[in-house]
């Protein structure tokens, strides 16, 4: 009875764990790697940032502008560390650009 436990035990532990692994892998590795390109276009843009909270939040909003962009192009398949990197930051350059578009000169410059 003791081996059955233990093997059932097991599977469950690695059912868990793999979900666990995914939730990390598709999606706080993204928004993680999301911030650091908000980071990367703050500086390409203005060169000094938007602040901490606004490089933080450019960057995910640049993320899903960017995996946007990138579907409606047909090119959806960057993943892993590089891809989500390059998609945040041509997500942000794309969303600066538009809002300094349409906003006051000075709010994004």
């Amino acid at each position: 009875m003791g081996l059955v436990a233990l093997i059932v035990l097991a599977l469950v532990a690695l059912f868990f764990g793999s979900i666990i692994f995914n939730v990390f892998w598709n999606l706080f590795l993204p928004l993680f790697l999301w911030m650091l390109a908000g980071m990367f276009a703050g500086r390409i843009l203005r060169g000094r940032g938007y602040g901490p909270v606004g490089d933080i939040l450019l960057g995910i909003a640049g993320g899903v502008v960017g995996s946007f962009v990138l579907s409606l192009l047909g090119l959806s398949f960057f993943g892993g560390i590089v891809g989500n990197l390059i998609v945040g930051i041509a997500g942000a350059v794309i969303l600066v650009y538009v809002v300094r578009l349409f906003a006051r000169e000075d709010f994004a410059a």
